[in-house]
């Protein structure tokens, strides 16, 4: 019989192992070989005779490389532990055999000043967001040290203080491989499959707990925050896009919940849907969350190469852990992927513990400061690297103790301000959504060009269930045939400057809309291809004062009012009181911003109709497109 795995013997051997506690009662020890791969189809998921097996990956950064988007390439491995033994224990048991010696840390501190991160911040707001190049970005610093320590030891020592003084953790956990051990307690699952449900669990908003601890009034203040109530739905819009990419039903909505940890607490919401995609794919399509990339996601990693000037190393990747499915005839594995965040990482000797601060058009330079230092002290204290200003859960290592206080998410007037967010929301996202719904366009055809925004996936999501059926197209591939083909062209959003006569994407994304319109063939405009669109009519387009990046509107879109979800920083402009401008009506506001367009065989509108924010969003798409489709008389 072979003896049961010992915490007490990792820590002297050299054989690679996890750790993970996923819930209150027990933590798994996983042990087995390291394999390092390059792509995530390459994790090796079946051995040479075809035999499933379970696979711990861990996903740095880089890897966005296999969607075509930029970054700092580190050489960080996609490494798998592939796991021969998978064996669990109480905590109690686990507590009884950590180690506890206190680690000392030498030379600690951000490798990015205070000053100096805020005027990232500046420069981020002005430059990117000021500038249409998405609606949010999250910037890194890392809180370095030098450890003088065995770093198996460490890694357990780290881990036992985690389960102690952290809570709320989705995976508390510790990976040690050949030169590399990550230990962190991440509060954000970002993707899971479980017998073909997808969920994920956009987490967004950060509360840091003040002296003494949170309490209703200073969460309801929290709670009650335009910044952070938009930082939030921002992330579930961009979220929604994955899950439209990946689910055939495209993803409800549930929530939103608060997720309360030691030092911080974050409100999240619940997206699901239904998939048969192997588990490798699902990842590769949902790779990386926006709360710790940005969005739109493909000029977010952009972004992020400007301002951030090292690698990020596996900061913002995931952990994904691979297991074979009981129900064989969906995919052969399920999946459980937390982000790597609040989390050290401890390399030759080297302690780093990466941090971000969303970054939307209402950010504070050094209120973000303080969200990184918020952050920071939310690992380092629950390890005992800087000092614990709240006490852990007692019944992690006394499971008879009291129980703590109720929590806050409890208190009638929390839930009720919690609940009041969806009043809000699309209730298209709220609700149970069929695959095939027959809707009032059925047996219509259409493409949909993308121009660098996935909100594509979620509008074709919505135009599938008025019936038609669509295909999605990136700008770059769209050929003048299938431009011709047709029957409905919907030209999508994406960052940048509509004026800009030095982008390849803008050049094209002209040439298709007049193409369109030359032919008299049916075509959509949205946000980007809506301002393109005013351009070929000659309206002019001008920046915003400031940016509408998630902002929620409610305009008279051709005699009936619409709450529609913004992302723009540019606008088409008239003349006040102007409704025709050539053969096109126009829906502008009193200063002359236009909201939508329509003419002979088109139709065009600034806002997103997908978005989450847009309440009115299927009855107004419904209506532009059933007027782009409609037979121009002669």
């Amino acid at each position: 019989m072979t003896a049961p795995l010992s915490l007490t013997a990792l820590a002297i051997g050299d054989a690679p192992f996890a750790l993970i506690a996923r819930d209150r009662d027990t933590v798994e020890i996983l042990t087995g070989d390291v394999v390092d791969v390059d792509l995530l189809a390459d994790i090796p998921l079946t051995d040479a005779a075809g035999n499933r097996r379970e696979v711990l990956a861990l996903v740095p950064f880089r890897q966005v490389r296999e969607r075509g988007f930029v970054c700092h390439d580190d050489g960080a491995p996609l490494r798998c532990l592939v796991v021969d033994r998978h064996e669990s224990i109480s905590r109690a048991e686990a507590f009884a055999q950590l180690p506890t010696t206190p680690i000392a840390l030498q030379d600690a501190g951000f490798d990015i000043a205070d000053e100096d991160y805020a005027a990232i911040v500046r420069r981020v707001i002005a430059d990117e967001i000021g500038h249409g190049e998405g609606a949010n970005f999250v910037i890194r610093r890392d809180y370095t040290a030098t450890v003088d320590a065995d770093e198996r030891v460490t890694a357990l020592t780290w881990f036992r203080a985690l389960l102690e003084h952290e809570r709320g953790a989705y995976w508390t956990f510790a990976v040690v491989t050949p030169g590399h051990v990550a230990v962190g307690a991440s509060p954000e699952a970002h993707v899971s499959a479980r017998a073909g449900v997808v969920s994920m669990n956009p987490i967004s908003g950060t509360f840091r707990h003040p002296a003494g601890g949170a309490t209703v009034e200073t969460l309801t203040e929290f709670l009650e925050s335009t910044k952070e109530t938009e930082e939030l739905f921002m992330v579930v819009d961009e979220e929604l896009k994955m899950m439209s990419a990946v689910c055939s039903d495209g993803g409800r909505i549930t929530g939103p919940h608060l997720k309360e940890m030691s030092r911080l607490t974050h409100t999240e919401y619940v997206l699901r849907g239904r998939s048969r995609l192997d588990p490798r794919d699902i990842l590769r399509e949902t790779m990386f969350a926006p709360t710790v990339t940005g969005s739109p996601m493909q000029n977010a990693c952009t972004v992020i190469a400007r301002h951030e000037t090292t690698p990020r190393g596996y900061y913002s990747g995931v952990a994904a852990l691979f297991t074979p499915a009981a129900d064989t005839d969906g995919p052969t594995h399920d999946l459980d992927a937390p982000i790597l965040i609040r989390t050290a990482y401890l390399q030759d000797g080297r302690l780093r513990v990466p941090v971000g601060a969303t970054l939307v058009r209402h950010s504070d330079p050094f209120g973000e400061v303080g969200e990184t230092h918020g952050k920071a002290a939310g690992v380092l204290g629950a390890i005992g690297a800087v000092a614990r200003d709240a006490a852990g859960d007692v019944r992690a290592t006394d499971p008879d103790a009291p129980a703590p206080a109720g929590r806050l998410a409890d208190d009638p007037a929390i839930a009720a301000l919690l609940e009041s967010r969806n009043a809000r929301l699309a209730a298209f996202w709220l609700n149970p959504q069929d695959a095939d719904t027959g809707g009032p366009l059925e047996g219509r055809r259409a493409i949909v060009v993308d121009a660098e925004d996935r909100f594509t996936t979620m509008l074709a999501h919505q135009l599938r269930h008025l019936g038609l059926d669509v295909a999605i197209v990136p700008w770059g591939e769209v050929t003048d045939e299938q431009v011709d083909d047709a029957e409905l062209v919907v030209c999508g959003p994406g960052p940048g400057d509509p004026r800009d006569p030095d982008s390849e994407r803008m050049r094209r994304m002209r040439e298709v809309v007049s193409r369109r319109r030359a032919a008299g063939r049916p075509l959509l405009a949205v946000c980007l291809s809506h301002q393109i669109l005013a351009d070929s009519l000659g309206i002019e387009l001008a920046p915003l004062a400031s940016p509408h990046q998630g902002l929620q509107r409610t305009v008279d879109v051709f005699d009936a009012p619409a709450s529609i979800g913004f992302y723009n920083t540019f606008t088409a402009r008239v003349p006040a009181g102007t409704t025709r401008v050539g053969v096109a009506d126009v829906a502008a506001d009193a200063s002359g911003d236009v909201y939508a367009l329509r003419g002979p065989g088109f139709a065009s509108v600034q806002g997103h109709l997908e978005s989450i924010l847009s309440r009115d969003g299927m009855t107004t798409l419904e209506r532009l497109v059933t007027h782009a489709l409609t037979p121009v008389e002669a």
